[in-house]
C-alpha cells in the first residue's frame, strides 16, 4: 500500500485499539454474553429497575463492540481492494478505494470518543466554574473570554447554556461565573477541561503596549440526578445570604436573595443568585454542592483505579492544563497531550474538540506527555 493509505490504516487500529482497551474487550465479550443469557430469563422483569439498568448496559456493550467490528471488518475489505487496485493498475479504483478509507478513520475517531464518552456521569448536564486568578482586570478580562469560550463550545454542540452565578470585575470581565450547560455528553466532554489555564498577550489595559501572562481556574462538575445518592450533613454547612447584583450591573436586588454554602469538611464553597427568590437560589447551591461533591468522588476513584496516573486527576489551581498566546505569536498548547492550534482566535470561539478529545484519550492509556510551556 501507498504511505497515505497506510496512514489512514494505522489511524483506524489505534482508534481501534483504544476502544477495545476502554471497553476491556476480552472483558467485555463474557459480559455481553452473560448480559444475553439474563436477558433470556423471564424472571429478570420480577424488578423492573434492575430489568432496565441490565438492558442499558446490554446495549452500551453491544453497540461498542459492534462498531468496533464493523469498523475493522471495513477496513480489512477496502486494503483488500486497494492492493487488488495496485495489482491491476486500476488507479480510479484505488483513489476511490483510498476515499474509502480516509473516510473510514474519521468514522473511526468519532466512535472512538463516542466509546470514551462512556463514563459514569458523562451523559449528565454539567457546571462549568470560572474563576480569574491574581492580577486585577487583565485575569478578570480572561475569565470572561474563557466563560465566552465554553458558552460558545457548547452552543456549536447544540447544547443550552444557563448562567448560575455571576460576579463582574471592578473595571471589566469577571471575578467569577458559574454556569450550566445541558445537553447529550456535556460532562463527559468537558470533564477534561478543569485546571488552569494561561493567557500570553499585549494588554489591552496597559498604555506601554506591554506583554502580560495571565491566568484562570476551570471546574467542570457534572449535574447530580436523582439516581445518584449524595449525603449532605446540615450539620457540616455554613449557610450565608448576600444582595445580588445581575451580570455587569443590569439589575441589582433589593434583598439579600442570594446564597452562598460552605462545606466545612472538604471546603467546598458555591453560590446562586440568577433567581429573585432565596428559597429557589439555596435550592440551585444545594444542586451545585452535591454535583461538586459526586465529582469528587468520581475523581478520587479515579486516583484510586489508577494510582499511577494520579497526579492526572488532581484538579485544583496549580495544575495548570493549557497556554493561549496571542502575542508574539498565535498558539494555543495543551500541556498534558501536546495537542496544539496555530489559530487562537477559532479556539477562543468554541473550537475545543480537538483538545477535549485528545484529553479524553490519555486518560484511557495513561500515557503522559512531556511538553514544555510557551512563552
Amino acid at each position: 500500500m501507498r504511505a497515505e493509505a497506510q496512514a489512514h490504516v494505522e489511524k483506524i487500529n489505534a482508534a481501534m485499539a483504544l476502544v477495545r482497551r476502554f471497553i476491556e474487550w476480552d472483558r467485555a465479550l463474557r459480559r455481553l454474553d452473560e448480559l444475553n443469557a439474563r436477558v433470556e430469563d423471564p424472571a429478570l422483569w420480577n424488578d423492573p429497575k434492575q430489568a432496565q439498568a441490565i438492558m442499558q448496559e446490554r446495549r452500551r456493550l453491544d453497540e461498542s463492540i459492534a462498531a468496533v467490528k464493523a469498523i475493522e471488518t471495513d477496513r480489512d475489505d477496502t486494503v483488500e481492494l486497494i492492493e487488488m487496485a495496485e495489482a491491476e493498475g486500476d488507479t480510479d479504483m484505488e483513489a476511490e478505494a483510498n476515499a474509502s478509507l480516509a473516510a473510514l478513520a474519521e468514522r473511526a475517531e468519532t466512535d472512538k470518543v463516542k466509546a470514551l464518552l462512556a463514563g459514569e456521569a458523562d451523559a449528565n448536564n454539567t457546571y462549568i466554574e470560572v474563576n480569574a486568578g491574581a492580577g486585577g482586570t487583565e485575569s478578570q478580562d480572561w475569565a470572561s473570554m474563557l466563560q465566552r469560550m465554553y458558552q460558545r463550545w457548547a452552543e456549536r454542540h447544540g447544547m443550552k447554556v444557563e448562567l448560575i452565578d455571576y460576579h463582574a470585575g471592578e473595571q471589566a470581565g469577571i471575578k467569577s461565573a458559574t454556569m450550566m450547560l445541558k445537553g447529550e455528553n456535556a460532562y463527559g466532554w468537558a470533564k477534561t477541561e478543569s485546571g488552569v489555564h494561561r493567557l500570553v498577550r499585549i494588554s489591552p489595559y496597559d498604555s506601554s503596549a506591554r506583554r502580560h501572562t495571565s491566568f484562570a481556574s476551570v471546574w467542570v462538575y457534572p449535574e447530580v440526578d436523582d439516581n445518584i445518592d449524595i449525603v449532605i450533613n446540615e450539620s457540616e454547612l455554613r449557610i450565608d445570604t448576600y444582595r445580588a447584583s445581575g451580570a455587569g450591573g443590569q439589575h441589582i436586588n433589593t434583598t439579600d436573595s442570594a446564597v452562598r454554602i460552605t462545606h466545612l469538611p472538604t471546603g467546598i464553597v458555591v453560590q446562586c443568585q440568577n433567581q429573585r427568590s432565596q428559597h429557589k437560589n439555596k435550592a440551585e447551591a444545594y444542586n451545585q454542592l452535591r454535583a461538586r461533591l459526586y465529582e469528587r468522588e468520581l475523581a478520587e476513584r479515579e486516583a484510586v483505579a489508577n494510582a499511577t496516573n494520579a497526579s492526572k486527576t488532581d484538579i485544583g489551581w496549580g495544575h495548570q492544563i493549557r497556554s493561549y498566546v496571542l502575542q508574539p505569536y498565535q498558539l494555543v498548547k495543551d500541556l498534558r497531550t501536546g495537542v496544539t492550534s496555530t489559530a487562537p482566535s477559532d479556539v477562543l470561539d468554541g473550537a475545543l474538540d480537538p483538545f477535549m478529545a485528545a484529553a479524553l484519550s490519555q486518560r484511557v492509556t495513561g500515557e503522559t506527555v512531556e511538553v514544555e510551556d510557551v512563552d
